[in-house]
């Protein structure tokens, strides 16, 4: 989905910062934020990639989200079903804007940060709502090969090509699509083969 707002070129105009908001720097492998603290606060991020995730009864990990460079991220968008902990984790060094939200009554009242913020809080918000469609969509498919296929064409759509680069390792995907690596790997071998995805290293094309 493609947003009117353009985070990027918004946190980059503005000369003057809300006093509200922090910018912070992960590496590889550190947790950015939790997901139980019940802060109402959502994060961009500006950076890197990142990915929320938790763990089941067994240990087995779990992707419930992987997020890009201009995406956003929250208690604040992100109901809490579960007592289990989920957290983000930062999968490359990364920069992360936090805003908290409920306490904006401490902003200075000609902060542009905060002005513009809110403006455009309904793009981000239904950026959020689209992202969260599509993986409920992805969890309600059916089948290794239509789970895939489903979510290539959302990455298909995102590139506005039909040559797109995977955000995930192989086995991260497994783990996003909830599906078992060896059937998965399986799969995606027979599409090779029926000649409905080229694969060249990280990098798919939808023939």
């Amino acid at each position: 989905m493609k947003r009117i707002f353009d985070v990027e070129n918004f946190i980059n105009k503005l000369k003057t910062n809300c006093k509200l908001i922090e910018i912070k720097e992960f590496q590889e492998n550190e947790v950015i934020t939790t997901f139980l603290a019940k802060r109402n606060q959502f994060c961009v991020l500006l950076e890197g990639d990142a990915q929320l995730i938790t763990y089941d009864k067994n240990g087995t990990k779990k992707i419930l989200y992987y997020y890009r460079p201009n995406d956003i991220f929250g208690e604040a968008l992100f109901k809490i079903y579960t007592d289990r902990e989920l957290f983000v984790l930062a999968k490359k060094k990364s920069k992360v804007l936090f805003y908290p939200y409920d306490t904006a009554e401490l902003c200075t009242e000609d902060c542009l940060y905060h002005i513009d913020i809110l403006r455009n809080m309904p793009d981000l918000i239904l950026h959020s709502i689209a992202q969260q469609n599509l993986r409920m969509m992805l969890l309600t498919t059916k089948g290794v090969r239509d789970k895939l296929l489903t979510y290539f064409q959302s990455l298909s759509l995102d590139a506005n090509s039909k040559t797109f680069e995977l955000p995930f390792t192989l086995t991260d995907l497994s783990d996003y699509l909830m599906i078992e690596r060896t059937a998965m790997m399986r799969e995606i071998k027979r599409l090779k083969d029926e000649n409905i995805i080229k694969k060249v290293k990280n990098k798919i094309t939808l023939l």
